[in-house]
Formats: structure tokens, sequence, C-alpha cells
């Protein structure tokens, strides 16, 4: 074998490696998915969740819809603020399309600049804060808790901790997530 054959060898061998990892290597992410970490995809899940249910994990800024054992549905969120942050278990006590919207007193003490105008409310629609769709999470005494699942006039938020408390998906995200999940589904947020 002459010099020439074999760096032509070592070069194949080399390359090799990478090759066999090249065909072992998962399918590729959509390219929708590698552009937009946020956007709904299928996932595993952990098994013990019931079909059905809501899970959200504020730190990771994803919820998820569990549509059969150990799969779900992940949709991106923005969580609330700071000590804002809710969790707990509470379950889908109401559903309202085009949802209108007043801030807490609470909300109105911490920011009157911002929230005061609003002190009588604001009729659903475009413009509002809870933007197509608002599911009510109500706690196991049946009263609820303040905190809504909901859409957003500001879809770049989705990925942060901004909110007074509440998880705000994009429209287009909480409009199917409400068209699948009935009152009484169950919410666990972490």
């Amino acid at each position: 074998m002459n010099r020439r054959q074999l760096i032509s060898l070592a070069a194949l061998l080399a390359a090799t490696p990478s090759l066999v990892m090249a065909q072992a290597a998962p399918a590729a992410v959509p390219a929708v998915a590698q552009a937009d970490p946020y956007a709904p995809t299928e996932v595993a899940i952990r098994n013990d969740f019931e079909v059905g249910s809501i899970v959200v994990v504020s730190r990771d800024f994803f919820l998820y819809h569990v549509v059969a054992p150990g799969r779900a549905i992940r949709y991106g969120v923005a969580v609330g603020k700071d000590e804002l942050v809710w969790k707990g278990k509470a379950t889908i006590g109401r559903k309202v399309e085009w949802p209108s919207w007043r801030p807490t007193n609470d909300m109105i003490e911490r920011n009157p600049t911002a929230y005061q105008k609003y002190a009588d409310g604001m009729p659903g629609g475009p413009t509002n804060p809870l933007g197509a769709r608002a599911l009510y999470l109500y706690n196991e005494n049946g009263q609820d808790t303040a905190i809504r699942i909901h859409g957003t006039t500001e879809p770049g938020s989705i990925g942060r901790a901004v909110s007074n408390g509440c998880l705000r998906m994009r429209n287009e995200a909480v409009i199917s997530l409400f068209d699948q999940v009935p009152i009484g589904t169950p919410v666990y947020v972490f």
C-alpha cells in the first residue's frame, strides 16, 4: 500500500464514525419547531397524569395537555412574574370566548397607572388582554381562583415571566386548547 492509499484509507476511517452517527441520529426536528420552541408539539410525558388533564411547568414556560397515556401536546406559555407565580391544583370551572376583563384590586394597587383606567372593566375583543379565549381556574371548593389560562395581545411574551399570575398562551393555541377541554378538566400548575 502506498502513502496516498494509506492517507485515503485513514481519511475514510476518520469519517466513518460521523457517518454512522448521522444515520443513527433521530429524524430532524421540523424547521418550525427549531425556529419556535413554543409552537404546539406532541411530546412524551410521565404516565401518571390522567388523559385530558392540563399540566403546567411554570419554570420551563410550558403547558401540557395530556392526550394519551404518556403523550401530551406541549404549548408555550407566559407565567406570573416574581412572586406572582400561582401554583396548585384547580379545575376548569368556566370557559369564555372573547372574555371581558377587569384587573384585580391587587393589580390596580400594585400599578394604578396601568390598571386604574380599567377598574370598570374592558369588553372582550381583539385588544382585550385576555385574548380570544379564557379558561377560568376554580379551586376544590368551587371558588374562582382569579387565575386564567388565556390568550394574549402580546404573543412575544410567551416563554417569559411577565403576567400578574395568569397563564398566557398565543391566541391560536388557546383556541385549540379551549376546543379540546371540557369544564371540570383538572389543571396542575408546578
